[in-house]
C-alpha cells in the first residue's frame, strides 16, 4: 500500500516499500553557474549571482552531510566539445571569475552537460536520477525565470518533488523572476523555500 505524508501542508510526496513510508531521496540541482558573463543582460545578472551566491555555496557544502546527491548541469554555450574541464577554464577567465571560484563543481560530483533550456532536454539526467532512486529535486543557480523555471517544469512533468530555495536562484528581471517563483509554486507543486536550512530540511523529510 501507498502512503501519501504532507509535508508542511504545501509539500508532498509519495512512497511505496512494502507498505511502508521511507524518507524520499532527494538532489541538488547546480544549474548553469559555469558563465562567463559576457553575454547580453550579463550586469544585471552578475548582480543578483552576487546576492545569491552565499546561499548557492552553502547548498553545495551542506548537501553531502544531509544526504544528497548533489549534480551539476551547464550550458555548453553552443561549443559541442565542451565538458566540465573547459566550461569552468572559461568561465574563470571570463568577466567575473570571483562569482565562479566559490561554486566550480569538485571532482568528485556529476557532471552533466546541456544544450537548451532545461536540465532535462536531450541529456542523461533524468536517467541518473531514477538509477540513484531521486524522487525530490533542489534546483540551484540561473536563470530564475529561464532555465529554473523550464527545468522546474520538466521535473514536475517527470513526477520529480521540486524545492526552489528562494535565496539561491539568480535572475536578469526581479519582476520576471517573481512571477516564475509563483507559477513553480502554484502550478508545479513546488516548494519555495526561504532559505538554504528551509531547502535541506525539506530535501530530508519524510
Amino acid at each position: 500500500m501507498c502512503h501519501r505524508a504532507v509535508i508542511r501542508s504545501d509539500l508532498w510526496i509519495l512512497s511505496c516499500v512494502s507498505g511502508y513510508g521511507r524518507p524520499m531521496a532527494s538532489a541538488l540541482i547546480v544549474i548553469d553557474m559555469l558563465n562567463p558573463y559576457e553575454h547580453e543582460d550579463a550586469e544585471p545578472l552578475m548582480e543578483s549571482v552576487k546576492q545569491a551566491l552565499p546561499s548557492m555555496r552553502e547548498l553545495v557544502q551542506r548537501a553531502p552531510e544531509a544526504g544528497l546527491l548533489t549534480v551539476y548541469v551547464n550550458d555548453n554555450h553552443g561549443d559541442w566539445t565542451a565538458g566540465r574541464d573547459k566550461l569552468t577554464h572559461r568561465a574563470l577567465a571570463g568577466a567575473a571569475p570571483s562569482l565562479i571560484e566559490p561554486i566550480t563543481p569538485p571532482e568528485d560530483m556529476p557532471f552533466i552537460v546541456k544544450a537548451r533550456h532545461s536540465v532535462f532536454y536531450e541529456t542523461q539526467l533524468e536517467y541518473l536520477l531514477r538509477q540513484e532512486g531521486i524522487n525530490r529535486l533542489i534546483l540551484t543557480g540561473q536563470v530564475t525565470e529561464q532555465c529554473i523555471l523550464y527545468s522546474a517544469l520538466d521535473a514536475y512533468v517527470r513526477h520529480f518533488e521540486v524545492v526552489i530555495p528562494r535565496t539561491a536562484v539568480a535572475h536578469i528581471h526581479e519582476d520576471l523572476a517573481a512571477a516564475a517563483l509563483r507559477m513553480m509554486e502554484e502550478n508545479m507543486r513546488a516548494l519555495i523555500a526561504e532559505s538554504p536550512s528551509d531547502a535541506v530540511k525539506a530535501g530530508t523529510s519524510r
